[in-house]
């Protein structure tokens, strides 16, 4: 058994979303720090972090509030300037390893599309929960990575930033995993004890290619 696939989630792993909590924050018109903060203590308590938005604006439909601020003129959006700066270093890396890399994550149609412009020739197949009418942790969204991805479950690593969400469904799914400490989710949740039953866990993408090729010799 050795990893021959590497699967990105996309917010917090990929993309840092710093500046679109920022955005929503706006839209809401609540100062920035207050709705950080209420964001930090939803995630620390367990909780659906789109309960913040109910802090704010009881019955907020987060659906329904994308499209209007899509019809405002201000859709959620990110670009090169948002991405982790390991992360170009990273993709480089594992394709010239000869990884099979695919990008799928709990994201709508239009970041589908945001993703396919930015990583266009970078990496093998993008998919989002729109896409595929499976969001995480589903076990159903991580069988549908395993339906496109060329390899078995066992040999697909697929990489995310919290562990209820990302690592223990993946796990489930028979994937191995990588825990990337980032994001209001890898910080808060580090000290958790399901996160040592990732296979691997690390501070920066560009941590990976020695550890999967380390494991791969090991399995060899």
């Amino acid at each position: 058994m050795t990893i021959k696939a590497v699967v990105f989630d996309v917010g917090e792993c990929l993309v840092d979303e710093t500046r679109e909590y920022g955005t929503w924050a706006d839209w809401l018109g609540v100062p920035r720090h207050t709705f950080v903060a209420q964001f930090g203590a939803v995630i620390a308590q367990g909780l659906d972090y789109r309960e913040t938005f109910q802090v704010f604006r009881p019955g907020f439909d987060l659906y329904e509030e994308r499209e209007l601020r899509a019809a405002a003129g201000q859709p959620e959006t990110f670009d090169e300037d948002d991405l982790y700066p390991d992360v170009r270093p990273a993709l480089t890396q594992l394709r010239a390893d000869g990884l099979w890399l695919g990008i799928a994550g709990n994201q709508t149609v239009r970041a589908g599309g945001i993703l396919r412009e930015l990583f266009n020739g970078s990496v093998d197949l993008i998919g989002t929960s729109d896409d595929w009418g499976a969001s995480k942790p589903d076990v159903a969204f991580f069988e549908r990575v395993a339906e496109v991805t060329p390899a078995e479950p066992r040999e697909i690593l697929y990489v995310g930033d919290r562990i209820e969400n990302d690592i223990l469904p993946a796990i489930e799914a028979g994937m191995q995993t990588a825990l990337i400490r980032r994001g209001p989710w890898g910080w808060i949740q580090q000290y958790d004890p399901a996160n040592e039953q990732a296979t691997f866990r690390v501070d920066s993408l560009t941590d990976l290619p020695e550890l999967i090729n380390k494991f791969n010799a090991a399995e060899r």
